[in-house]
């Protein structure tokens, strides 16, 4: 999932910039190092989104068992009064 995201955010990145050069009527690969640039933001930013996700799924997961953990003291516990 790593290099997938690394090539998406890249394909986005310099998308992103290409296309900003394109609505301003501009050659597209005016400042290419723009274009580095642009594709090193959507490398980071689309690692950080999948770190990220990674992240939530724990702490959901984690949620989740304090719950069902909670739920269960709550209706078979109810035992003993």
């Amino acid at each position: 999932m790593p290099a997938s995201a690394t090539l998406i955010g890249a394909l986005l990145g310099f998308g992103t910039q290409i296309y900003s050069n394109a609505l301003r009527k501009l050659p597209l690969m005016r400042h290419p190092w723009e274009h580095v640039l642009g594709t090193g933001m959507g490398v980071i930013f689309a690692t950080q989104l999948v770190k990220w996700d990674a992240q939530l799924q724990v702490d959901l997961d984690k949620l989740l068992d304090k719950a069902k953990a909670a739920n269960e003291r709550r209706y078979f516990d109810e035992d003993d009064d």
